[in-house]
C-alpha cells in the first residue's frame, strides 16, 4: 500500500514513484483485485490523479474504468468514481488550477486536442454510449449526476457522432428527456445543459425531444424560476428552446398549435418601475425577444410566419411588446431588440401593421408610435445600434402595406400638410432628415422614403406633387429637383448613394417620374459625366448607381422628351462613355462586398455606420434591373421598333383577350341567369302538375260521391211512391232531405269555384306558354346552343299535355253540370210529399225520449268503469316506484361488494410484494454473513410466545 499512500498523502520511504509508474500500479490493481473495496480504493485513486495527469491516466486507465462500468455496476461509489475519473480525462472544462506564469499559450489548445482524441476513442465502441445511457437512468445521485455531465462532455467534444449514436440507440433520447422531470435540481440543469448539446444542428432529434413534452416542461421550469427575473436556468431554457424552434418548421408549428405562444406573453409584463435590471435579467429577456423572433423570422415559410403573426396579435404579445418600446428606463439594448422583435411580428402582416399605425406614445400630446421612432433614426445623438432597428422597424411596417405607404406619402402631400405645424408627421421628419447635413440620417430617410413608393406605381405619381420651400424669396422646388440638385453639389459618397437609391426605386416603372427626371437638363450632363470619369474604389460606387439610373431612365423612357429619347440617350452614352464602360461601372454594384452582405437578409446588419451601403429591398430592384439594362443599351433602334411593335401588338392582343373574357364572363353570367329561369319555370311546371293532378282526384272523388247521392235519391223517391206508409213509420225522411239540400248548395258553391280555378289556370298556361316561346327564341339568339331548343320543346310538350287534361276536366264538368240540373228536377217532384210528413214526427219523439234515457245510463254506467281504471293506474305506479327504489339500492350493494373484492385483491398483491421484498431482505443479510432467523422459526417463536402468554393468562 506504499503507493497507495504517496498518492493519498502519507509518509513513505525511499525514492517517490513517478505519475505514469502509480498510475500504472493502480491501472494493475483494478484489473486484478478480487476485493471490491481494493477496487474501489484504486479507482478512487485514479480520480484524484486524473486532473494532474490527465495524458497517463486516459492512456492507461480508460480501458479499465470502461469495464469497472460494465462489471461493477451493483456498487455506486465504484461507478461514481469512475465516471468522475473519465469526465476528468475527456472535458476540457477543468477545474482551475494554479498555473505557471510560463505556461506556454498553445496549452489549452492542445487540451482540446486531447480531450477530441480520447472522446474519439472512447466513442469508438458504440456500446460505451449505450452503457452510459443505462448508467443515466439510475436514480442514485452519484451515478447519474457524473453520468451526465460525462455524456454531456462527449457531445461536446464528438458532437454529431454521439448524436448518431444516440439517435439510433433504443428510446435513446427518451431517456435522457427523463432529467428535466428530476426532482434534484443540479441533475434537472446539467439535463438541460445536455439536451443543448444533444440538440445543436441535428433536426430529427430536435424533433424527437419537441414530441417527447419538452416545450411543456421547459415553459413550466421558465414560469417555476420566476420568467425573465429566473437565475442561468432560465438562460439555458432559453438557450434550448432556440435549439428546439430555430429553422425547424415542423417544431415551429407544432408550438404554435400546442398553444405555447400564448405561454410566452407573460415574461414581456415588465411593471411601471423599470430601474435598476440586474445583468441576468437583461439576458433572459434578451434571449425570449429572440425566441420571439424565431417564430417570426423572415427566412421561415410565409405560411407558418402569418400564422406565428396573427397569434402572437390574438393572445395581446404584440400589445405587449408595444408597451415595452414605449416605456422609461429600458435598457438601451433591450429596447433595441424590442424594436427588432416588433418588425419582424409586424411584417407583412396585414393586421398587426394596422394595429401599431395605432400605437401612441405616452406623451402629451400623445404621438404615434412611427413618428417617435422616426425622431430617434434621424437623431444622430442616437446610438446607432438603435437607428439602425427603428430604420427596420419602419421597412417592416411598409412591407406589403399600400394602406401605410399611402398614409406616409399623405404626409408629404400640400393639400394634407399640418398649416398650423402643432405636429410633425412622419413626412415631415424623412424629408428633415433627407437634408439633413449628418449622412447617416440623409442615408436612413432616403431608403425609408424608398420603401415607401417600394411597388407602388400610384404613389410615385403622387410624390410628384411635393414642393419643397428652400429658403426664403426663392420659389418652390419640387422634391426630385431638391434631390438631383444635392446629388450635384457633391455631398459625402453615404448621402449621394442614399439619394441615388431612392431615385432608382422612384423612377423604376414609372415612366412619369423618368419625364419629370428627364425634363431638368442638367441631370443627364451631370450622370453622364459621372460615369466617364476615372475616380477612386469609394467612388466607384457612385458611379455604378449612376449608371444604373441614367439606364432606368433610358429603359422605361416612353419618348415623349424629344431631345431625351431612347435612340439619343444611346448614342450619348455611345460617344461620351461607351457601352462596354458603361456596362462594367453598372456591374460595381454588384460586385461590391457590401452589396453582398446586404442582400442576404432584409434586415440592417452593419458593424459600423461607414459600412451603411445597400438596402435589402434595393439589391433586388439591382438583380432585376441589371441584365434588362445591359441589354437595352445594345439593342438598335431597328430592335427597338421591333420591340415596340412586338409591346404594341402584345398589347392589342392583351386588349382582345380582355374584351373577350369579358364578353364571356358576360355570356356566363346571361347563361346562369337563363338557367336560373329554367329551374324556377321547371318548379313553377311541377307544382302546376300537382294541383292539376290533386284537382282532378277532387273531381274523381267529386263525381263519385254525385253518384252515390244519384243512386240514393233514386232509391229514395221509389220508396216513397211505393211504400210511404212504411216511410213515414221511420221517421227519418225530413232530415235526409234537409241534408240533400245542404249538398247540393255545397255542390254548387264548389262547382263555381272550380270554374273560376280552371278560368286562372288556363290563364296562368297561355301566359307559360308565351313564356317559354319567348325564352326558347332567346336561348336561340344568344348562347346558340341545341340543349336550350331541346328543353323549351319538352316544356310545350308538357303544357299541351295540361291543356289536354284540363279540357277533359271540363268535359266531366259539363256532365255534372246537367246531372246536377236533373238531380235538381227530381228534388222539386219530391218537396210536395214532404208535408205528409209532420204526423211522423209526434210518434217518433217518444222513441227519442226512450233512446236518451238508455243513452244516459250507459253513460254513467261509462263514467265509473273509467274512475276504477284511474284508480288501479295509481296503484301499479305506485308498485313500480317501489321496484325501481329497490333495483337501485340492489345495484348500489352490488358496486360495494365489487369495491371490497378489489381491495381486498390489491392486500393480497401488496403482501405478496411484501412477503417478495423480506425474504429477498433475508437472502442479501445472509449474503453478508448476517444472522437470519428463516420464517419458520419466526413463526414458531410467535407460536411459542403465544402459548406462554395464554399459560399465563390460565395462572391469572
Amino acid at each position: 500500500m506504499n503507493f497507495l499512500r504517496g498518492v493519498m498523502g502519507g509518509p513513505s520511504a525511499g525514492p517517490q514513484p513517478s505519475g505514469a509508474d502509480t498510475i500504472q500500479k493502480l491501472c494493475d490493481r483494478v484489473a486484478s483485485s478480487t476485493l471490491l473495496d481494493d477496487r474501489r480504493d484504486a479507482v478512487r485513486a485514479l480520480k484524484a490523479l486524473s486532473k494532474k495527469y490527465r495524458l497517463e491516466v486516459g492512456i492507461q486507465a480508460m480501458e479499465h474504468l470502461v469495464h469497472v462500468l460494465q462489471t461493477d455496476r451493483s456498487d455506486s461509489e465504484i461507478i461514481g468514481y469512475a465516471l468522475d475519473t473519465l469526465y476528468n480525462v475527456i472535458s476540457n472544462d477543468l477545474e482551475e488550477e494554479e498555473q505557471d506564469d510560463s505556461e506556454e499559450e498553445n496549452s489549452p489548445k492542445q487540451g482540446d486536442d486531447l480531450g477530441s482524441q480520447f472522446t474519439e476513442i472512447f466513442i469508438k465502441q458504440p456500446e460505451n454510449v449505450t452503457l452510459l445511457l443505462t448508467l443515466v437512468e439510475e436514480f442514485d445521485f452519484h451515478v447519474r449526476w457524473p453520468g451526465v455531465k460525462l455524456l454531456t462532455s462527449l457531445l461536446k467534444q464528438q458532437g454529431p457522432q454521439v448524436q448518431q449514436i444516440i439517435l439510433v440507440s433504443p428510446m435513446g433520447v427518451s431517456r435522457l428527456m427523463d432529467l428535466l422531470a428530476d426532482s434534484r435540481e443540479v441533475i434537472r440543469n446539467d439535463g438541460v445543459l445536455l439536451l443543448q448539446q444533444l440538440t445543436k444542428s441535428n433536426a430529427a432529434i430536435q424533433k424527437i425531444v419537441a414530441f417527447e413534452n419538452a416545450f411543456e416542461r421547459l415553459l413550466d421550469i421558465v414560469t417555476e424560476e420566476g420568467n425573465s427575473d429566473g437565475g442561468i436556468v432560465v438562460e439555458d431554457c432559453l438557450l434550448l428552446l432556440q435549439n428546439l424552434l430555430k429553422n425547424n418548421n415542423s417544431n415551429q408549428n407544432f408550438f404554435k398549435e400546442g398553444s405555447y405562444i400564448q405561454r410566452m406573453k407573460p415574461w414581456f409584463e415588465v411593471g411601471d418601475d423599470n430601474c435598476g435590471w440586474s445583468a441576468q435579467k437583461v439576458t433572459n429577456l434578451h434571449l425570449m425577444l429572440q425566441l420571439v423572433r424565431v417564430l417570426v423570422s423572415p427566412t421561415n415559410p410565409p405560411g407558418a410566419t402569418t400564422s406565428c403573426q396573427k397569434a402572437m396579435f390574438h393572445c395581446g404579445l404584440l400589445q405587449q411588446l408595444c408597451t415595452i418600446l414605449m416605456a422609461t428606463g429600458v435598457p438601451a439594448d433591450i429596447l433595441t431588440e424590442t424594436i427588432n422583435t416588433v418588425s419582424e411580428v409586424i411584417r407583412g402582416c396585414q393586421m398587426n401593421q394596422d394595429y401599431f399605425a395605432s400605437v401612441n406614445a405616452p406623451s402629451n400630446p400623445p404621438r404615434p408610435a412611427i413618428v417617435v421612432l422616426l425622431m430617434s433614426m434621424v437623431n444622430e445623438r442616437q446610438p446607432f445600434v438603435l437607428r439602425c432597428a427603428v430604420l427596420y422597424c419602419f421597412q417592416c411596417f411598409l412591407y406589403k402595406n399600400h394602406k401605410g405607404q399611402g398614409e406616409i406619402v399623405s404626409t408629404l402631400l400640400p393639400s394634407t400638410i399640418d398649416a398650423t405645424g402643432s405636429s410633425v408627421s412622419a413626412g415631415q421628419l424623412l424629408c428633415g432628415g433627407l437634408f439633413s447635413t449628418d449622412s447617416l440620417s440623409n442615408w436612413c430617410a432616403a431608403v425609408a422614403l424608398a420603401h415607401a413608393l417600394q411597388e407602388n406605381a400610384a404613389l410615385k405619381e403622387q410624390l410628384l406633387r411635393v414642393q419643397l420651400a428652400t429658403s426664403i424669396g426663392n420659389p418652390p422646388v419640387s422634391l426630385l429637383q431638391q434631390c438631383t440638385n444635392i446629388l450635384s453639389q457633391g455631398s459625402k459618397v453615404q448621402t449621394r448613394v442614399g439619394l441615388l437609391m431612392l431615385l432608382c426605386t422612384w423612377l423604376s416603372n414609372c415612366s412619369i417620374a423618368v419625364t419629370h427626371f428627364l425634363h431638368n437638363p442638367a441631370n443627364v450632363p451631370f450622370l453622364t459625366g459621372q460615369i466617364a470619369e476615372n475616380l477612386g474604389e469609394e467612388e466607384q460606387l457612385v458611379q455604378g448607381l449612376c449608371a444604373l439610373l441614367l439606364g432606368i431612365s433610358i429603359y422605361y423612357n416612353d419618348n415623349s422628351l424629344e431631345n431625351y429619347r431612347k435612340e439619343k440617350l444611346k448614342q450619348l452614352i455611345e460617344k461620351r462613355i461607351g457601352r462596354e464602360n458603361f456596362v462594367e461601372k453598372l456591374g460595381f454594384i454588384s460586385k461590391h462586398e457590401l452589396y453582398s452582405r446586404a442582400a442576404q437578409k432584409p434586415q440592417p446588419g452593419f458593424s459600423s455606420p461607414e459600412h451603411m451601403m445597400f438596402d435589402h429591398e434595393f439589391t433586388k430592384l439591382v438583380k432585376e434591373l441589371e441584365g434588362v439594362i445591359s441589354k437595352a443599351i445594345y439593342k438598335s433602334s431597328e430592335e427597338d421598333k421591333k420591340e415596340e411593335e412586338v409591346k404594341k401588338t402584345l398589347e392589342q392582343h392583351d386588349n382582345i383577350v380582355t374584351h373577350y373574357k369579358k364578353v364571356i364572363r358576360e355570356q356566363d353570367q346571361e347563361l346562369e341567369e337563363l338557367k336560373q329561369q329554367v329551374s324556377t319555370l321547371k318548379s313553377q311546371n311541377e307544382q302546376l302538375q300537382v294541383t292539376v293532378t290533386q284537382q282532378v282526384s277532387q273531381i274523381q272523388q267529386h263525381k263519385d260521391q254525385y253518384n252515390l247521392l244519384k243512386v240514393q235519391l233514386g232509391k229514395d223517391t221509389q220508396h216513397h211512391n211505393s211504400h210511404g206508409d212504411t216511410l213515414q213509420m221511420n221517421g227519418i225522411q225530413l232530415e235526409e232531405v234537409s241534408k240533400l239540400r245542404e249538398e247540393l248548395e255545397d255542390w254548387r258553391n264548389r262547382h263555381e269555384q272550380l270554374q273560376g280555378q280552371l278560368k286562372e289556370k288556363d290563364a296562368v298556361i297561355e301566359n307559360l306558354k308565351s313564356l317559354q316561346v319567348e325564352m326558347g327564341t332567346e336561348q336561340s339568339s344568344q348562347l346558340s346552343s341545341s340543349g336550350g331548343m331541346e328543353h323549351s320543346a319538352e316544356l310545350q310538350k308538357e303544357l299541351e299535355l295540361l291543356r289536354t287534361q284540363i279540357q277533359l276536366q271540363a268535359a266531366e264538368i259539363s256532365k255534372l253540370q246537367t246531372e246536377n240540373q236533373k238531380l235538381q228536377a227530381t228534388n222539386t217532384a219530391i218537396d210536395p210529399a214532404l208535408g205528409a210528413s209532420g204526423a211522423v214526427a209526434s210518434r217518433s219523439s217518444e222513441k227519442e225520449g226512450r233512446l236518451l234515457q238508455e243513452l244516459g245510463e250507459l253513460q254513467s254506467e261509462v263514467k265509473a268503469l273509467s274512475e276504477e281504471k284511474a284508480s288501479l293506474q295509481q296503484q301499479l305506479d305506485s308498485s313500480s316506484s317501489t321496484v325501481a327504489i329497490l333495483q337501485d339500492e340492489k345495484s348500489k350493494l352490488q358496486q360495494e361488494v365489487a369495491e371490497a373484492k378489489k381491495e381486498q385483491d390489491d392486500l393480497l398483491v401488496l403482501l405478496a410484494d411484501q412477503d417478495q421484498k423480506l425474504s429477498a431482505l433475508r437472502s442479501k443479510l445472509k449474503d453478508l454473513g448476517m444472522p437470519v432467523e428463516d420464517e419458520d422459526d419466526i413463526e414458531s417463536g410467535d407460536q411459542a410466545d403465544e402459548d406462554e402468554d395464554g399459560d399465563e393468562e390460565e395462572q391469572d
